[in-house]
């Protein structure tokens, strides 16, 4: 089978044409696909397709509405992202503090195996964690400037501290190891059980990842799926044989987490924001409507409700 060749701007042109897509400005377009490359931005053709597997677009679609598509998983990305970082902050800031106030500030104190869970069988899992924390301290006791300060002042860096270089996806394993008793009183601070409280970290770190490496956002779905919550029940969220069909390992399962972990103020700028963007796009489509995108980006119709809730 023969690999993909290179293409130069006007047989990409060519090839978009071809499946029916109107590029009325072909400087503008071939500025847009020697910036943002053909690849990424094909990635959201699916969106404007007749059917499904068909590889034609709905007649009359326009270059301008496949490239708006593409801004919008941008700007949505950048929004996400943004709000993930505030997130990301509180549960480290969170954690640190209960395990500093319980356990001690410097790293012989809180990276005690005795602090974790005393499982036989998790007992690698312990050791693991701990190690990755402990060459966090070796690697940016020279490079983060936080880090260097304390190691070089105070010969120790505090929990505190050393959360600030910590990845999301290795405070959710550490938020795994925790005695129960400590994964609770974490979780108390948003008054949702720590089982819970494990899933979302593990899917707001999934999801940073996302954003932070570009790629497309609009039907990334997660391995794993939230529990059902009272925001499923009372937006009355179409349900088939398997549960929701919304906001369960989707987008919108994401925009439940931010419901639950952001104070009433924070969300209620999160969902301004999404929606001043949802705003913009429905203003630069024509071929299909913005009830029909939000279903296939994952969202049901009544979404910005949440907020009421």
């Amino acid at each position: 089978m023969g690999g993909k060749i290179f293409k130069n701007l006007d047989e990409q042109i060519e090839i978009l044409r071809s499946k029916g897509l109107i590029i009325n400005d072909i400087d503008s377009a071939k500025e847009v696909l020697l910036k943002e490359n053909y690849f990424f931005l094909s990635g959201y053709r699916h969106l404007l397709m007749r059917k499904h597997k068909d590889a034609n677009f709905i007649e009359g679609t326009r270059f301008e509405e496949l490239h708006a598509i593409f801004i919008f998983d941008r700007e949505l990305r950048n929004i996400m992202f943004k709000h993930i970082l505030i997130i990301e902050n509180n549960i480290k800031s969170i954690m640190s503090y209960q395990l500093s106030k319980k356990y001690g500030f410097r790293e012989e104190e809180y990276l005690n195996p005795k602090n974790f869970v005393n499982e036989p069988e998790r007992e690698g899992q312990v050791f693991d964690v701990i190690s990755k924390m402990k060459r966090q301290i070796r690697v940016n006791g020279k490079q983060h400037s936080a880090t260097f300060h304390y190691m070089s002042q105070y010969g120790y860096v505090p929990m505190w501290i050393l959360v600030k270089v910590l990845s999301l996806g290795l405070i959710s394993e550490l938020f795994n190891i925790l005695k129960y008793e400590d994964r609770k009183a974490i979780a108390d601070s948003y008054k949702i059980d720590p089982e819970t409280l494990s899933i979302y970290i593990s899917l707001l770190s999934n999801f940073r990842n996302l954003c932070a490496h570009e790629d497309i956002l609009y039907d990334h779905k997660t391995g794993r799926d939230i529990p059902d919550t009272k925001y499923h029940y009372e937006l009355d969220i179409e349900m088939n044989e398997d549960g929701y069909i919304y906001g369960k390992n989707d987008l919108f399962a994401l925009i439940i987490i931010m419901k639950q972990l952001f104070s009433e103020n924070e969300f209620i700028d999160l969902i301004n924001e999404i929606e001043y963007i949802v705003a913009q796009l429905d203003g630069r489509l024509d071929v299909i409507e913005m009830d029909v995108f939000l279903n296939k980006v994952g969202f049901p119709k009544n979404w910005s409700s949440i907020v009421e809730l």
